[in-house]
């Protein structure tokens, strides 16, 4: 095989491999009814005028299968964490005892379910999407280098790998999907 067409596939398949890693890091976000902290990724606090991520500046803990734990390094930032937690806008309801902050991670009612399995789906179309996307790039310069002298052959070769390599994408996006429909569906 051509070095420039193994160099076009290595950068489709690596962009396809970012896709899938976004992919899995969007799907943590979702809260399937139990404690996760990675719900907690997103949430910036205001660490001295400084937006930081909460990880950074307490300690997230999960006591039990309902319950997020934050132990603050600092006592003063109780206050600023609860606050960036109700303006993260997660649906929790921060409670504080002065030494450390307890989220109660409710129970998911079977609407609430259905409308996650709905938003777990369209992320990972926006995966394929990407995965597609891949694909498209890595034939266009395929087409380009036929106009350059590359044979017809060789590049209906190549675009036979580079689709080889979007449906193996696509069948690990759909067993992602999978896998979250059942643990949010899972009473």
């Amino acid at each position: 095989m051509n070095e420039e067409v193994k160099m076009y596939l290595d950068e489709a398949e690596e962009q396809m491999k970012n896709s899938l890693e976004h992919l899995v890091y969007e799907l943590s976000k979702l809260r399937a009814g139990r404690a996760n902290a990675s719900i907690l990724d997103d949430v910036k606090v205001d660490y001295y005028g400084t937006d930081t991520p909460l990880n950074q500046v307490a300690n997230i803990s999960i006591p039990d299968p309902r319950t997020i734990s934050i132990q603050p390094w600092e006592k003063n930032m109780i206050a600023p964490i609860e606050k960036a937690i109700m303006l993260a806008n997660l649906g929790f309801n921060p409670d504080n005892n002065g030494e450390l902050i307890r989220i109660s991670v409710p129970m998911l009612t079977e609407e609430r379910r259905r409308d996650l399995v709905k938003q777990c789906k369209a992320i990972g179309e926006d995966a394929k999407v990407s995965v597609r996307n891949s694909r498209r790039e890595a034939i266009d310069e395929f087409k380009k280098m036929e106009k350059e002298g590359f044979s017809e052959d060789e590049r209906k070769d190549a675009e036979d790998v580079v689709q080889e390599l979007t449906t193996k994408y696509n069948n690990k996006v759909d067993a992602l999907l999978d896998i979250k429909d059942k643990e949010i569906m899972t009473v």
